[in-house]
């Protein structure tokens, strides 16, 4: 099981034991201590070592975002980059340095296919990913510093956003990052994925993304939608 993977169970479990009337506030602690409480088995060591050794290696974090509905409240609070839908007007939280390494994979690649490379090689053996790692490490120093994210850590809540709704009904989707098109309708969104797959596997042109499309892989990314109305 991955690192996002694992966490994303241990977030799931939490929102489940939530009491309805829980703040963002609330939530952004209590996550944090549920992920913080998953690492000494893992790992094995003193809770001093482990966030010690954590504090260097974001990359080893349990990681994972959350765009969640409070019903009581009538809110929606984004933690990482997840998108949603409210009566059709699109909103979201991408990580800052995201749309950066995008594009300069997207150079990379074109570099690679004016050598000879060809689409299917580099969709097999992406080199242009490869070639952002480095600098995709060293932007992950900033989890909860400049942008937030659910990884056991302080969770700064000036950086999640919270939207507030009114009493008048409500069509709302909630969506993870790997819907690159995020539309009204479950259908729709996988249609609009599958037509970015069939024309632009390496996510290069208009929608550009940090990684492209694995041949086996009926998407790039992880994918969440859930579409409902207040």
């Amino acid at each position: 099981m991955s690192n996002g993977e694992y966490a994303m169970h241990i977030v799931a479990a939490h929102i489940r034991r939530m009491s309805p009337q829980d703040t963002c506030h609330q939530f952004c602690i209590g996550v944090t201590r549920a992920i913080q409480k998953a690492y000494t088995p893992i790992w094995k060591l003193h809770k001093a070592d482990i966030i010690d050794r954590l504090k260097e290696h974001h990359e080893e974090r349990l990681t994972a975002s959350a765009v969640i509905f409070s019903r009581l409240r009538r809110e929606i609070w984004f933690i990482g980059d997840c998108q949603c839908l409210i009566d059709g007007q699109f909103f979201d939280n991408p990580k800052p340095y995201e749309q950066t390494l995008a594009e300069m994979r997207a150079t990379k690649v074109k570099e690679l296919l004016a050598d000879g490379k060809t689409q299917e090689e580099l969709l097999t053996n992406d080199e242009a990913r490869d070639a952002i790692i480095p600098r995709m490490l060293q932007e992950m120093k900033n989890q909860n510093v400049t942008y937030s994210v659910i990884d056991g850590f302080r969770i700064p809540e000036q950086l999640v956003p919270v939207i507030s709704l009114d009493f008048s009904p409500h069509e709302i989707v909630l969506a993870s990052d790997g819907y690159p098109f995020l539309c009204p309708t479950l259908d729709e969104s996988e249609a609009r994925l599958q037509h970015q797959r069939e024309t632009d596997p390496l996510n290069i042109g208009d929608f550009k993304a940090t990684k492209g499309f694995i041949p086996s892989n009926r998407s790039f990314d992880d994918r969440t939608y859930v579409r409902f109305t207040i």
